[in-house]
Order: structure tokens, then sequence, then C-alpha cells
């Protein structure tokens, strides 16, 4: 009987023992993920494992603010993918588009509520390149103001440049 006890008590030995070297490999493995972030002087198991649920706990904080703040560049951001045909830049307000039709060109601006132009500027500017206003409307949709303008080319020169209408507009409205 006395072997089988002590066979019995060398194997809970041996299995406390592996247990202790996995918990140590543990430990050391996580003081490694979190020694970059505090001091390199030794610290103790249970320092560690404080300090690594102190690091956790602010990793945590900083995820839900960064996903609040994603949410709210969402809802700012109002993403149109509806407008991805033509010179499109960027997908905040204002928007410029420009589409050059041969002999006639249509813009689109789209702007917040909160940015605004002079209307009347935009006009000028596609004067100014030889391009006659033929129609221009305008609707409001939740917190955006969108500004249609259909136009005639005008300008006899060779080679009108919508790519330069564009860069105006978009010198304008920036």
């Amino acid at each position: 009987m006395k072997s089988s006890q002590a066979s019995s008590k060398l194997e809970r030995k041996t299995v406390e023992r592996n247990r202790r070297m996995h918990m140590k490999g543990l430990c050391f493995k996580l003081g490694s993920l979190i020694s970059g972030h505090h001091s390199r002087e030794a610290m103790s198991q249970q320092d560690q494992l404080e300090v690594a649920a102190v690091y956790i706990k602010n990793l945590q904080e900083k995820i839900q603010e960064l996903r609040a703040k994603k949410e709210q560049a969402m809802r700012v951001e109002g993403i149109n993918r509806g407008f991805s045909n033509g010179m499109t830049i960027g997908l905040r307000p204002p928007i410029v588009e420009v589409k050059d039709l041969g002999t006639s060109l249509e813009v689109v601006l789209i702007s917040g509520l909160y940015k605004k132009f002079m209307f009347c500027d935009v006009i000028s500017v596609l004067e100014e390149e030889g391009v006659e206003v033929v129609n221009a409307s305008f609707s409001v949709a939740g917190d955006k103001i969108f500004h249609i303008i259909h136009s005639q080319v005008t300008s006899s020169r060779v080679g009108f440049e919508s790519d330069r209408v564009y860069q105006r507009l978009r010198e304008l409205v920036h």
C-alpha cells in the first residue's frame, strides 16, 4: 500500500510542478507583452497581473472611445456612394463634381448646411471659363444642399478644360 500512496503523492507533486511551470510561463509571456509599456525592473507575478489588468482596462476604454469617434464620424460624414462617376473629391461636403459631356457641362455641388458659398460666384466662375448656364437648381435633403447646374460650352477656344473649371470650383467652395 505504501508504494501506491507514494506513487500517488509523486504524481500529484509532478502535476502541481507542471501547473506551476505552466503558470510561470504564462505570466512571463504576459509580462513580455506589457513590459514595453512599463519599467523594466523585476516585478512579482502579482504585480505583473495587476499591471496587465490595468493595461487591458485602458485598452478597452481606448477601444470604446475610438468606436464612439467612428460612429460620430460616420454620422457627420453621411457617406453617399451615389456620386462615384465623374470627378468627386472626398466623401465629406462640400463635394464638387464636374461632368464634361462634350459641348455641355454638368456641375453637381453638395454642401452641408454649415458650409455655405455664394451661388453667384459659382455662376461667375463658369461664365469666366466660357460656359453659359442653361439651368440651375438646388434641393435640400437632410443636412445637405444639392446644387445641379446644366450648362453649354460657348467658348470657341480649342480644347475646353473641364479640369480647370473643376479646380476653380473646388477652390471656391473649400
